[in-house]
């Protein structure tokens, strides 16, 4: 596959060094509007995750999603696999609206899809967005079972999310390919054979989906894999075949610290690339948990690149032999737990709240610096250190700390801060 021009990157000029000049540039990308959320360059990335209830269930559903949301997914994907999965969306639809909950939901489709849509059209209008997997809509009847869906979203005006995937790649295409390859004098490694097919498997679902009525603009694409330089590879090549916006994410990540690092690893790259437009944290859960982890640390990556602020970010030292005591910890801890608390009545009064600098520091070798370099921080004794804790706000040493109450007045102070700093919200229409 010979691929064309890079799509340009897309920016504002700003001063040498500002935030925003810093930021990677995003590649050039069309907006597609998925319920209201806009997806695409001219748009912060979006934050997406998916349920692991029975969609048959509508209240446990609902209650994930609504969960998921509260977490700060700004889409929320749901599994409709039979007919009581697609009986049941209306339903869950239903709940999340009459619990204020307005986040967009999205139907996961594989193998039927096309049979579940025709057969419960009030469950194709209640969806924002369908996800069509093109490697399993049909062996022989793919175009048409595809179609289908597509004809449903075009009728529906619902955009459409091809997600190809390395586990589920269509094995009609990549027979196709493995044998012109293999006719070659010089055969490529079968790695490359696969993303050819993945890449190939995305372009003409693609465009035949525009062939079919579906406007250029109503199209995200993704090409899903479970290792991380494979997605590096996946997504460099994807994103210069086309100006559809990317949705990207490490597909079976795994649980905890390998899922954590693996997708941060992977989507730092792209990302910092300019790379894609809505990302998802793939991580399988411990046993009986949440899905509330992956948002969370999908929005990390996106606030450590310096893509977008969710919460004020605190740096705190590592500690070490000069920190004996493990105060500073528990401090840190506290503070982090504390502006987690506080976020939802700042966010709701204070313009900009989010994107707070707080230092936590434990002795007095980075700590005042650190603390000067934040918007507020505060710098605890070290080891043999005199017992007082300078508290620093924009730069300058604002007041020193001593005695057992350091935690609740640094909260106090942090309270004041934000009053003082971030402006006022102003009520809609006021």
């Amino acid at each position: 596959m010979t691929a064309p021009e890079p799509a340009p990157l897309v920016g504002r000029d700003q001063p040498a060094g500002s935030p925003e000049q810093l930021r990677p540039r995003r590649r050039a990308t069309v907006s597609v509007d998925v319920g209201g959320v806009l997806i695409g360059s001219a748009h912060p990335i979006v934050v997406q995750s998916m349920t692991n209830t029975d969609t048959a269930d509508a209240d446990a559903t609902a209650i994930q999603v609504a969960q998921l949301a509260h977490a700060g997914s700004q889409l929320v994907r749901i599994t409709v696999n039979n007919e009581l999965a697609a009986a049941a969306v209306p339903e869950i639809i239903r709940k999340l609206r009459g619990l204020g909950v307005g986040v967009p939901v999205i139907g996961d489709f594989h193998y039927n899809g096309h049979v579940l849509l025709e057969r419960y059209p009030e469950t194709a209008a209640a969806l924002d967005k369908y996800r069509i997997n093109p490697g399993n809509v049909g062996a022989k009847r793919h175009d048409e079972h595809f179609q289908t869906i597509v004809q449903i979203a075009i009728d529906q005006g619902k955009p459409v999310r091809i997600g190809v995937n390395w586990g589920s790649l269509d094995q009609a295409l990549l027979t196709e390919l493995m044998e012109a390859n293999a006719r070659l004098v010089e055969p490529a490694d079968s790695r490359d054979v696969m993303i050819d097919a993945m890449l190939a498997s995305a372009m003409r679902s693609a465009e035949l989906a525009e062939a079919t009525g579906l406007g250029h603009d109503r199209i995200i694409l993704s090409a899903k894999v479970s290792g991380v330089r494979d997605l590096i590879d996946v997504y460099r090549r994807l994103a210069l075949l086309s100006d559809y916006p990317l949705h990207l994410g490490l597909t079976e990540a795994g649980m905890a610290m390998k899922g954590i690092v693996g997708s941060t690893a992977g989507l730092a790259v792209l990302l910092n690339e300019g790379i894609g437009d809505t990302i998802r944290v793939s991580l399988t859960p411990e046993p009986g948990a949440g899905r509330e982890l992956e948002v969370e640390v999908a929005q990390q990556v996106l606030q450590s690149m310096g893509l977008r602020s969710f919460l004020p970010q605190v740096s705190a030292c590592p500690g070490c032999g000069r920190t004996t005591s493990t105060f500073f910890q528990v401090m840190a801890q506290q503070i982090e737990a504390y502006l987690k608390e506080r976020m939802p009545a700042w966010q709701a009064q204070h313009t900009g709240v989010e994107e707070m600098r707080v230092a936590v520091m434990g002795c007095v070798v980075n700590g005042p610096g650190e603390s000067k370099h934040a918007d507020i921080g505060i710098s605890l004794p070290g080891t043999f250190e005199e017992p007082v804790a300078p508290v620093f706000i924009d730069g300058r040493l604002d007041r020193t700390l001593r005695g057992d109450g350091l935690v609740e007045e640094f909260k106090r102070i942090l309270d004041d801060y934000v009053e003082r700093r971030y402006p006022a919200r102003t009520l809609a229409g006021a």
